[in-house]
Order: C-alpha cells, then sequence, then structure tokens
C-alpha cells in the first residue's frame, strides 16, 4: 500500500513524498488546475459545487479523482488507502457532500493552510461511491510550509483529526492511533526494538519514522528533496513482493513537493527518472494542463511540457 513523509524540521524547505502501491495501475494523469475552474464533489443530488479559489498541480487516479497534489500556496494534500473495515463515514445530513475521490481536490481548490482546513473540517460530508466497482476506505495528509501537518480519518462517522506538526508520517491500516502506538515500540521512539523490514504497513510506517528521525540537516533544496525522496525508496514495495494477505501490491509512482518552492515532483517506477514542474511559473496560466507522467523519456523540468486539456473529472457540465 502507499506511504507518505513529511520533513519539516529542516530549516532549507519543508519537503514531502509519498508513493502509490496497487494490485494494477491507477493511470496517473499529472493536471495543472487554474483558479476559477468549478467542480462538483459527485453524481448525487447533495454534492457540493465550488469554484477553485487556488490554482494546482494534482495527479489523477483512473480520470476518477485527485489522489495527490499541490496548490499554489504551498498546500499539499494525499489520500492514502484505508482498510474499509476501518473507516466509516457520516449518515446523510444537511451538509452538501464531496465524493471520497474529490476530497483531496477540494481541499487544495479551496484552503490555503493546514490550519484553515481543519477549521472547517465539518463543512462538508464525506461519502463513499463505489469506486471501479469496489469501496475504498480512504484517510487524508495535508502539509503547508509553515511545517504544520495534519491528518484525517473517517472514523465511526465523524472526521477524526490529528493536527500538529509531529504528524509526518502516514501508512495504510491500522488508523494512526494504532500505528502511533506501535511505534512505541522501537527505538528511538521509546521502546527496545530496532526498525523492521517487511512491507507491511505497519512495518512501513516504522522505517520511514526511524531514517526520518536521523535524516542529516540539508544544504540545499535539492538535498531537501532529495531527502524525502531516498525515504520514500526505502519504503516502496518492489514489483512481485507477495503482501502479508499474499497479494502483490507493488509501487507504481512516487510523488513529492517542495512546499517551500512550491515545485511539484514525480517518478513513476517504470522508469529511472524523476521529473518536476513549477507551479509558480503555471500559476497565472487560465487553461487546464495535462501531461502523461507514465512516459519513461521524462526527465528534469517538465513546467513547459504541459499541454492544453479538457478536464474530465469533477467539472460542471
Amino acid at each position: 500500500m502507499c506511504t507518505r513523509i513529511f520533513w519539516n524540521d529542516n530549516a532549507v524547505a519543508k519537503t514531502v513524498s509519498r508513493c502509490m502501491d496497487w494490485s494494477v495501475s491507477d493511470e496517473p494523469e499529472l493536471w495543472f488546475v487554474p483558479r476559477g475552474t468549478r467542480r462538483v464533489g459527485g453524481a448525487d443530488a447533495d454534492s457540493l459545487e465550488w469554484t477553485s479559489a487556488h490554482a494546482s498541480l494534482v495527479t489523477s487516479m483512473w480520470r476518477l479523482g485527485t489522489v495527490d497534489g499541490l496548490n499554489e500556496k504551498g498546500l499539499a494534500a494525499h489520500a492514502l488507502y484505508l482498510d474499509p473495515e476501518d473507516v466509516a463515514f457520516a449518515d446523510p445530513d444537511e451538509r452538501p457532500s464531496v465524493t471520497n475521490a474529490m476530497w483531496v481536490q477540494y481541499l487544495l481548490d479551496t484552503y490555503a493552510t493546514v490550519a484553515d482546513a481543519v477549521e472547517a473540517i465539518d463543512r462538508i460530508r464525506i461519502t463513499s461511491p463505489a469506486f471501479r466497482g469496489e469501496q475504498l476506505g480512504i484517510h487524508i495528509a495535508l502539509e503547508d510550509p509553515s511545517g504544520d501537518s495534519a491528518v484525517i480519518e473517517p472514523l465511526g462517522g465523524k472526521l477524526v483529526v490529528h493536527h500538529g506538526p509531529e504528524f509526518t508520517v502516514m501508512a495504510n491500516s491500522p488508523t494512526l492511533d494504532r500505528q502511533l502506538e506501535n511505534l512505541a515500540r522501537y527505538r528511538p521512539f521509546g521502546g527496545e526494538l530496532p526498525p523492521p523490514g517487511d512491507i507491511t504497513s505497519a512495518d512501513r510506517f516504522v522505517r520511514a519514522a526511524y531514517f526520518l528521525h536521523y535524516l542529516p540537516e540539508p544544504t540545499s533544496v535539492e538535498e531537501a528533496v532529495a531527502g524525502v525522496f531516498q525515504l520514500i525508496q526505502n519504503v516502496s514495495v518492489p514489483y512481485g513482493a507477495p503482501y502479508s494477505d499474499g497479494g502483490v501490491y507493488p509501487t507504481w509512482w512516487r510523488a513529492g513537493a517542495d512546499l517551500t518552492n512550491r515545485t511539484y515532483f514525480f517518478g513513476s517506477t517504470r522508469s529511472p527518472n524523476i521529473f518536476w514542474v513549477s507551479l509558480d511559473e503555471l500559476a497565472e496560466t487560465t487553461e487546464v494542463l495535462r501531461i502523461d507522467p507514465r512516459q519513461l523519456r521524462l526527465v528534469g523540468d517538465q513546467t513547459a511540457g504541459l499541454e492544453p486539456a479538457q478536464l474530465v473529472y469533477g467539472a460542471v457540465s
């Protein structure tokens, strides 16, 4: 499954990385979404409609929703899988709804900081329609250039928020409170166990936290970005490696962001390369742009490589 790592205690740049692990490719596409784009939160009668206040660079999943991204204010958001058995969304009420597939996009379109998003967390109701024929549980991680962070989990019909700069690592199930309880068994987090080496969610969480703890202070922005990419590679899952349930869920891609300088990074695990896009250079653009990030030739700055496209998901017709 997936992992997210936020490096917010260095003095150079606040950087974050995540990986996407799944049984099949989620066919990612990288989109630039300008300010003023009209969006809809789902297909039911209660779906929220909104207009984006902030431009964003986002990664879509099967052209059904946004799974990862960064907005022009430096707020980043990531959706990771959480076992549906752990997840319980709110029952219908008077609030407008947004599907879990559009939750990341709504947050990036609407808010400038983690604190803003957390303060308004209950203004909408998150729904969970079938996603390609199956129910998917998710939880959300947020970060901003101040170093603030939040992990949001739909549990017991409520959105449980863990808010603070200490929440730098997220993986999949179990829920964050149980991941942190397990982490306390390991050094240097209160226990005596050495870092584990399996690919399970709990082991990846511990390993990410362990190596993040020991990252040396970077001397440049490049080192700050390279640090989180090195860590996300350490918890990525090689093709063919079996998970604890016998399934195979390899890492298909890794993404990252320099929140301080508003640059978004992407690398397919089918390619040895990483490329990036500068959001500052696109922020005043008024048209939707797109690039296929699975192209093996992509490397280095690809800001000029995005091309005009028609938005095909979450758009108001």
